[in-house]
């Protein structure tokens, strides 16, 4: 484990695969924040308290994570001071919808990190480096892409026809008349939910999300066809 001070609010924290092997930690439980992730994270801040002067006190942090192609992850952790600056850095998330991002880690230590989407880097970080974990593979992975017009959904469908055969549906959100689709990983290896989500990425914009959106889009939004849209507007 490597600790790097970035700045009085930022550390970086680097681990490699040996770090998580002597403390029997996954990547899949580091990513939910299992009882081991808790224990490693405290490790984590109390050596960066004792070797860069990194002091958190009762300071809420947010946690990014980074891979490092076959090596391992980076983590970023950095303190919010500011309850605004909090609100600013998830103003990209689904409103009302903070409270899903938060990990308990102790009565002094409240890291905010978005469990979805540090897993969809893990799968791939797993895939690039050929180590195989059945639960990441197997887990009903979705991603949400958001389209100011029809017409490029259109082009997307037509493009991944015959290639995607997974679960999801479009949604209109009548206060930004923006439309968002949500793709779920279905029966797809990670790797092929990737490719077809960097297909996506060309015609819409990646958004992040956590697996309370859906319901969210569900109770808020119009939902214009489902669960199989991208193959409905394909034909």
């Amino acid at each position: 484990m490597k600790i790097e001070k970035i700045s009085e609010s930022q550390i970086r924290c680097t681990l490699n695969y040996s770090d998580l092997h002597a403390r029997q930690l996954s990547l899949l439980e580091l990513a939910y924040g299992s009882d081991k992730a808790r224990i490693l994270f405290r490790e984590m801040i109390e050596r960066a308290d004792s070797e860069v002067g990194f002091h958190v006190d009762d300071i809420p942090l947010m946690i990014e994570a980074i891979p490092l192609s076959s090596d391992g992850i980076i983590l970023i952790i950095t303190k919010i001071e500011d309850p605004d600056e909090l609100d600013t850095r998830f103003a990209r998330f689904t409103p009302g919808t903070y409270e899903e991002y938060q990990i308990e880690f102790g009565a002094d230590t409240q890291p905010a990190v978005s469990a979805g989407d540090i897993l969809e880097t893990l799968s791939r970080l797993l895939e690039d480096s050929g180590q195989k974990e059945e639960s990441v593979d197997s887990l009903p992975l979705f991603s949400v892409f958001c389209f100011t017009r029809l017409d490029p959904i259109l082009e997307a469908a037509a493009v991944l026809r015959g290639i995607y055969r997974g679960a999801n549906s479009l949604y209109k959100c009548p206060s930004d008349r923006n439309y968002y689709l949500v793709v779920h990983k279905s029966d797809h290896t990670a790797e092929e939910f990737n490719k077809i989500c960097n297909v996506l990425t060309e015609y819409g914009q990646r958004i992040r999300s956590n697996p309370g959106s859906e319901a969210y889009y569900e109770e808020h939004f119009e939902r214009l066809t489902g669960p199989k849209a991208l193959q409905h507007l394909a034909v």
